[in-house]
Order: structure tokens, then C-alpha cells, then sequence
């Protein structure tokens, strides 16, 4: 089953992830970013790609 994983040391919670996937992604009051389930599905998986290619750090990944 493949998952969503943050490299929390590179991302800055600029929160393009969460404009692309909400249900996914979210950051939090504290500005740290929230990954609520990671799995990745047929529904969510091209939401999450653009989510990791949009990602300007980097800092996320699909691992199956």
C-alpha cells in the first residue's frame, strides 16, 4: 500500500500541498505541517502527485 511521507527537516509549510489535497494535507495553528491519513488511493493519488510535485522543497514523496 503506498503512503504520503513529509520530510518535516526540508518542508516549510508553505501549504501548496494542502491547496492540492485538503483531505490530506493541513497546517496546522502552529504552522507545522499535518499529514491526516497518508495513504495513498485511487481516489486521492493524482492530488497527492500534484501535491508532491508542487511541493517547492521537495519535501514530500509517494512510497509504495
Amino acid at each position: 500500500m503506498a503512503k504520503v511521507i513529509a520530510d518535516f527537516d526540508l518542508c516549510e509549510s508553505n501549504g501548496l500541498c494542502e491547496s492540492f489535497a485538503p483531505d490530506v494535507f493541513e497546517i496546522d495553528d502552529d504552522d507545522y505541517l499535518q499529514i491526516g491519513d497518508p495513504t495513498v488511493t485511487a481516489e486521492n493519488r493524482d492530488r497527492i502527485e500534484q501535491a508532491v510535485a508542487g511541493c517547492p522543497k521537495a519535501a514530500l514523496r509517494i512510497e509504495e
